[in-house]
């Protein structure tokens, strides 16, 4: 499976609490359901495309308790989103969960970025990160990172736990395919590259 990570940022990079004020006040943070205003018809047709490529999710613990409190919630039959999430296979990174209650659960422990690296080996289309910022971290430094689809709102926040903070060697990305949504959304997909290229600019002429 190709290892694809998907992420709801503001345009200063903070990927906290975007859907809710209750969704994640850890640190005292508390401008969360900042995504919101900006929902639209395009967001959802096209997040909702992405995710029909899942043929699993893998999230950290945090995520994952997260979610498995909130999906199975939703009984809106019309919601584009909930029967697949429910229904697709979950991963979650944790030493200290023995079992998930989210059906059907994984719970994978020891060595993350190995046990990773073994499920990209299984077939499949997408195995989807959804959320779970430091995993996503922790994957794109160790080079496991297929794709990353951001959705960028136009929003300042200026507190929050960031997305792109890891720690390993410079990552180059290529766009590959980028839209606006009428609500001023930008939906970006990247393919990383390996190390991020440098140069120097020594005028147009060398452009």
């Amino acid at each position: 499976m190709k290892l694809t990570l998907t992420q709801f940022v503001s345009l200063d990079g903070v990927s906290q609490g975007p859907g809710s004020p209750t969704e994640d006040t850890t640190d005292g943070f508390t401008l969360g359901g900042w995504l919101v205003p900006y929902l639209d018809d395009v967001f959802v047709r096209r997040t909702s495309e992405w995710l029909d490529l899942a043929d699993g999710l893998l999230l950290g613990r945090r995520t994952y308790e997260a979610f498995a409190r909130d999906w199975p919630r939703i009984t809106d039959p019309d919601d584009p989103y909930t029967e697949r999430m429910n229904r697709l296979p979950k991963y979650v990174l944790s030493n200290t969960l023995t079992h998930g209650d989210w059906a059907p659960t994984t719970v994978l422990r020891g060595d993350a970025v190995r046990a990773i690296a073994d499920l990209k080996t299984r077939p499949g289309r997408e195995l989807q990160v959804h959320g779970s910022a430091r995993l996503g971290n922790a994957l794109l430094a160790a080079g496991l990172v297929d794709s990353l689809r951001l959705v960028v709102a136009p929003t300042v926040l200026g507190a929050g736990r960031r997305l792109l903070t890891h720690p390993g060697p410079a990552t180059g990305l290529r766009l590959v395919r980028h839209e606006a949504t009428p609500q001023g959304l930008l939906l970006l997909e990247y393919l990383p590259v390996g190390a991020a290229p440098v140069g120097e600019y020594d005028g147009v002429t060398d452009l």
